[in-house]
């Protein structure tokens, strides 16, 4: 099977390719390998929403929901089971990305309970336990960037466990990711591991910054106002860029602190555009994969996404580099017309968090049916 020469585009610029999205039947049925061999997917990202998703649809878990309600499972047993189940499964069709990219990619992230968010102490606790549970090296344990998730990053890294940072909204709060993985990775290596064994990636969200601040503008209405929309999603990864390059560049201001590191075998902690699927029906549907092509990159998609991309996406090379002060430019615009960007990011990381609890109480809920009509608890 052919490789889409669309995506091949994307992966000859330094971008990798990860599929958002999960499922018994997208691992059974062989369409997740499909999807290595045709689309260039080389990584799977979850989240709460995306289990819920898939447990709510067809039969795939039947059989195991019947057989954990007969051993007596409560429900967040349960839960942890099913969906560690499928990430041990996904890492294993993806191991051989994992062996030929060195560890880079071919890795599958699973999320933390996301009621825990603002608990580095728990979080911290369950990241070990998924780690030992799942039990494959090419997992990622994902954790919020809550100021709480700070802490919990450099501790989870301390203990040599791969680390994929989520629901990051602005650059402010990302310089304090990279800060938090940095440290993790100084304590990782008094603790004796081996740093060239730890990754990372900074998951920056694309689209829900546009809606967010989209809404705003209409609702300032304008002339000004209603030029901005669309472009701050782009602008606010552009900016998260530089300042990767900044601390993970060979020639970046804050370079010193990490190249000792580097030396140590360390690996760069690489940004991931997430939340790339396109919101507004009037938007290019691959315009938060065309616009943010730079090497060194993630961009995990949705399948409809990926599909668009392979369809019509027009892969021009690096879109990235040396645009930091036009992006610039678009926040300074942004200001001035009255959009607090602070509270806008505020609003994001609530309802970012809010939603994963929301999704993970409804996987929750359906479990609990399911085991009651299995005739479990």
């Amino acid at each position: 099977m052919a490789q889409n020469e669309n995506v091949a585009a994307l992966a000859a610029a330094g971008v990798s390719v990860w599929l958002d999205d999960l499922s018994r039947d997208r691992i059974n049925s062989g369409n997740l390998a499909e999807l290595i061999a045709t689309r260039g997917v080389v990584g799977v990202t979850t989240n709460p929403t995306i289990f819920q998703g898939a447990l709510s649809k067809g039969h795939a878990y039947d059989e195991q929901v019947r057989a954990l309600a007969a051993r007596g499972a409560d429900t967040d047993a349960a839960v942890r089971t099913i969906t560690t189940d499928d990430v041990r499964a996904a890492c294993d069709v993806l191991a051989p990305v994992f062996e030929q990219t060195g560890g880079v990619d071919g890795r599958v992230s699973i999320e933390v309970d996301p009621r825990l968010a603002f608990d580095a102490d728990k979080t911290v606790a369950q990241a070990v336990e998924l780690w030992k549970i799942v039990d494959r090296p090419n997992l990622f344990i994902k954790i919020p960037a809550t100021e709480a998730g700070l802490p919990a990053i450099t501790a989870v890294i301390e203990e040599g466990i791969s680390v994929n940072v989520t629901l990051i909204f602005s650059v402010q709060r990302y310089r304090a990711v990279m800060g938090a993985y940095l440290d993790g990775l100084r304590k990782a290596r008094v603790a004796g591991h081996d740093l060239a064994k730890i990754h990372s990636v900074a998951s920056f969200f694309v689209s829900r910054v546009d809606t967010e601040i989209d809404k705003r503008l209409e609702a300032i209405g304008t002339p000004e106002a209603l030029a901005l929309r669309g472009k701050a999603g782009v602008a606010n990864a552009r900016l998260a860029y530089a300042e990767y390059l900044d601390v993970f560049g060979s020639g970046g201001d804050h370079a010193s602190t990490y190249n000792p590191l580097a030396s140590a075998g360390a690996n760069r902690q690489r940004p991931l555009w997430a939340s790339t699927g396109v919101k507004n029906p009037e938007y290019p549907d691959t315009m938060y994969v065309t616009e943010l092509v730079a090497t060194n990159t993630v961009n995990t998609l949705p399948e409809k996404t990926l599909e668009a991309v392979a369809d019509h996406g027009q892969v021009r090379g690096d879109t990235v580099s040396g645009t930091a002060e036009e992006a610039a430019g678009v926040f300074e615009q942004l200001r001035e017309v009255g959009i607090d960007l602070d509270d806008v990011f505020a609003v994001l990381e609530r309802e970012g968090v809010d939603k994963f609890e929301k999704s993970w109480q409804e996987l929750l809920d359906a479990t609990t049916a399911e085991l009651a009509a299995a005739g479990g608890n």
